[in-house]
């Protein structure tokens, strides 16, 4: 009856449970690369609003199937789920039926044999949580699961991210693949057309040459993309955990990047408090705090109670008679009274880990801050860089156009033709590359800021 009176008056030694000040600026940073302050709140938002890619939304449902790391975070959210039902157990009376049977030799006794019969029922060293010691580990484990299950998260949006990257990459690169043969379609004919001037006696020998190099370079960077192309894949289906086919990848870069909506800029930086990662370092913090109030308590005495009842008979017939019934309890009381700084050091350690927790959440928060200047930062200037891009690109289009036909009017020399020709190559490489970094900006977005739901 006085067992749960004692656990009323139980207390705890944990310090107070505070969340730090976030150590970043209340707003994101403004400027000419940032977009308007004006525009809403940035909200959570899920990759399948996000992303509106079919074969990228098939890819990303398989390999939350079936990643390997997914896996393993979704193991360990099991093992510290284990961990905490372990550790809560200690806040119960931990009971146990036995039963034993013994038999010797007795001077004494007619036949020179004895034996005994015993069957009880035990409570075995129950500690008495007067100062909170086995509840603050239990408060310590279950924290640790709130920070595994954060994890988990927190692996999930990364793994959205890293799949979408890899599938805009696979598709900027089939891209590349085809201007590479197309250019050296063009070029081709190119060197035809010169090889006949110069046979026909109208144009120079340099001119085939350097009709060749432009053919050499475009042939040289179709093999490069060729082997891109299959890494790409490999590293798809590493992502996916699962073979991945041509039906399942993009065409073309431009065929795909306009499939990625938009993320407004916000106001408040305090909305990283959500991400998961931030998270995780929270419930880290919170479990070194808990640890704490354990190590405090180690300073005070440890009362555990022992009780024992049941029945023991020398004969078997009268075990469960009234006569052989026993019980037994006795407290027991426990205070270290030397123990060469065992006790302190534990505290200190526990001290200095909650201080380095302390860190480490200030350290996610301000990683994660810097990763959403840095994308809004590309945001606010990505549609500039892109018509400028495009703009580029249409001009070396109509540049080649009119340099090759005045060479074959014979008005402009080769050089000409030649230099507007590389130029075209690169306007379509470079403009490939910027659709891809557009597309990937939202991803990057949706990384620092999106959900798994």
């Amino acid at each position: 009856s006085d067992l749960p009176a004692l656990l009323a008056t139980a207390c705890s030694l944990a310090p107070p449970r505070v969340q730090p000040t976030p150590a970043i600026p209340s707003s994101w940073p403004v400027g000419d690369a940032y977009l308007k302050q004006s525009e809403a709140t940035l909200p959570e938002v899920s990759w399948r609003a996000l992303f509106h890619d079919p074969r990228l939304r098939s890819l990303i449902e398989r390999a939350e199937a079936n990643n390997q790391d997914v896996r393993v975070a979704v193991a360990n959210v099991a093992a510290a789920r284990g961990q905490l039902r372990a550790q809560r157990s200690a806040l119960f009376p931990q009971v146990g039926l036995g039963s034993d049977v013994a038999t010797g030799r007795a001077a004494g006794v007619p036949g020179g044999r004895l034996t005994s019969y015993g069957f009880d029922l035990g409570l075995s060293a129950f500690e008495i949580d007067l100062f909170g010691r086995v509840r603050s580990l239990s408060e310590a484990s279950l924290q640790d699961l709130l920070g595994t299950e954060a994890a988990v998260r927190a692996t999930r949006i990364s793994l959205v991210a890293e799949v979408a990257s890899a599938y805009l990459t696979a598709a900027t690169d089939r891209s590349l693949l085809a201007i590479a043969k197309d250019t050296e379609v063009a070029a081709s004919r190119s060197v035809q057309l010169t090889e006949a001037r110069r046979a026909g006696g109208v144009a120079p020998r340099s001119d085939v040459r350097q009709a060749e190099t432009v053919l050499a370079q475009a042939q040289a960077d179709r093999a490069s993309q060729i082997t891109l192309v299959a890494q790409d894949r490999n590293a798809l289906e590493l992502l996916v955990g699962a073979p991945v086919t041509d039906a399942d990848l993009a065409d073309s870069i431009e065929s795909v990047d306009t499939l990625f909506d938009e993320l407004p800029a916000g106001l408040d930086s305090h909305v990283l408090l959500r991400r998961p990662d931030v998270v995780q370092a929270e419930y880290r913090l919170y479990a070194a705090n808990a640890r704490i109030g354990a190590a405090r308590a180690a300073f005070f005495p440890t009362i555990s109670l022992t009780a024992t009842a049941g029945f023991a008979s020398g004969t078997l017939g009268s075990l469960f008679s009234r006569d052989g019934f026993t019980w037994s309890t006795g407290p027991g009381l426990s205070l270290p009274i030397f123990d060469v700084g065992l006790r302190r050091g534990n505290l200190e350690t526990a001290e200095a880990t909650r201080d380095a927790a302390v860190a480490q959440y200030q350290k996610a928060i301000q990683a994660a801050f810097r990763d959403v200047a840095d994308a809004l930062a590309r945001r606010g200037t990505i549609e500039d860089q892109f018509r400028a891009q495009a703009d580029l690109e249409a001009a070396a289009r109509d540049s080649f156009f009119l340099a090759d036909a005045r060479y074959r009017e014979g008005v402009d020399p080769f050089l000409n033709t030649l230099d507007a020709q590389r130029t075209l190559y690169s306007a379509r490489r470079s403009l490939a590359t910027v659709r891809r970094l557009r597309a990937d900006n939202r991803v990057d977005l949706y990384r620092t800021l999106g959900s798994t739901d």
